[in-house]
């Protein structure tokens, strides 16, 4: 295999590892610290130092703590969380895309910025594939009108079809022997 397949090889499967690590919450889709820090391969505890001495770089649109709520509904969602006991000391940090991007800068090391990238092509998909899935929706909702238009069209037809085959009884003379009074 040659480098150029290797590096795709490893870069689809990091895609793959990402989009198991992106959990919607708050109406945010967010990445949780322990998982940015197996990430970037360095202890949770090294990251979240870092974050703390830089908060001024980390507003509450780019990164809050979950509470026990989110905290034990993310855990239910996942098996693999279920083994990181119920009641953690602190709770994880949930960072948005851009508290991700600014963790780069936190963390400045080759790795943390090359899985950065990857992370931010894979909001990048993510966010073109809300606007296709949003034009998909909006030409079923055309198919489906048209298609009732045709319904429509298509039982009135059929009425009109149904009246002429039926014979009208009550435009009809009385067949029979007539007698005259």
């Amino acid at each position: 295999m040659s480098k150029k397949e290797t590096k795709k090889s490893e870069v689809m499967l990091l895609e793959s590892k990402l989009y198991s690590h992106i959990h919607q919450i708050r109406k945010h889709k967010v990445m949780l610290s322990f998982d940015l820090a197996s990430l970037y391969q360095v202890e949770p505890k090294i990251l979240n130092q870092a974050v703390k001495r830089n908060m001024s770089r980390f507003p509450d649109d780019f990164m809050f703590r979950l509470t026990n709520k989110e905290w034990d509904f993310i855990r239910s969602q996942s098996v693999t969380l279920n083994g990181r006991g119920n009641f953690p000391k602190y709770l994880p940090y949930a960072f948005t895309e851009q508290g991700v991007a600014m963790l780069s800068s936190v963390l400045n090391s080759q790795c943390a910025i090359a899985v950065n990238i990857q992370i931010m092509r894979m909001f990048v998909k993510m966010r073109q594939m809300v606007v296709e899935y949003a034009e998909l929706t909006k030409k079923i909702e055309k198919l489906e009108q048209g298609h009732m238009d045709h319904q429509l069209d298509i039982a009135s037809i059929f009425k009109l079809i149904k009246e002429l085959l039926e014979p009208s009884i009550k435009n009809r003379e009385p067949v029979g022997f007539k007698m005259k009074k």
